[in-house]
């Protein structure tokens, strides 16, 4: 059986020769890309990246079907998945041990938001709050220079607490007309 541990000694190799690649300069920056369709009379969005698929829905109360988790939910998740990935890559640098390891993300969405009489209530997910619990023989001195990367190096989690720019276009087009019969 293996264990956490026995996958950061992989994850310790992967991070040195990721690190090596980086410092030679035969890597750089890399283009994310995500995509969604809106299905049919569902409603239900097909989101696409790279080979995979994620499904995201909405509740019953909202016109959905509940088939897959909402567009905040979902990016609760993806600060989860992350808080836990920087967690074992840092883990894995420093050589610390971890036995057990999982984060959980909350937030709070109000419905109400910016509508009429709720202007100032943000329309997004707020009063976001994670907490990693680990188990390690580690000290708490080593959980600390862990924790202290992670806060520095986390991607998703940088991205909430700084913010970037974002710019949107829209490509707008007229539904075609059937041709007409021959008769």
């Amino acid at each position: 059986m293996t264990t956490l541990n026995d996958y950061l000694s992989q994850k310790r190799e992967a991070v040195r020769v990721r690190r090596s690649r980086i410092t030679s300069g035969e890597t750089g920056p890399v283009t994310l890309k995500a995509a969604a369709t809106a299905e049919g009379r569902s409603g239900v969005r097909r989101i696409r990246i790279r080979d995979f698929q994620v499904i995201t829905d909405s509740p019953l109360d909202f016109a959905g079907y509940d088939l897959g988790p909402s567009s905040p939910e979902l990016l609760l998740g993806a600060l989860s998945s992350c808080l836990t990935h920087t967690y074992l890559i840092h883990a894995a640098d420093q050589g610390v041990p971890l036995d057990s390891l999982k984060a959980d993300v909350s937030a709070v969405i109000d419905p109400r938001g910016g509508s009429a009489g709720h202007e100032a209530i943000p329309v997004y997910p707020h009063n976001i709050a994670y907490t990693v619990t680990l188990v390690s023989s580690a000290t708490a001195e080593q959980i600390g220079k862990v924790t202290a990367a992670v806060e520095k190096f986390c991607p998703i989690l940088n991205l909430l607490k700084r913010g970037t720019d974002v710019v949107g276009t829209v490509d707008h087009h007229q539904p075609t007309a059937p041709a007409a019969d021959a008769a």
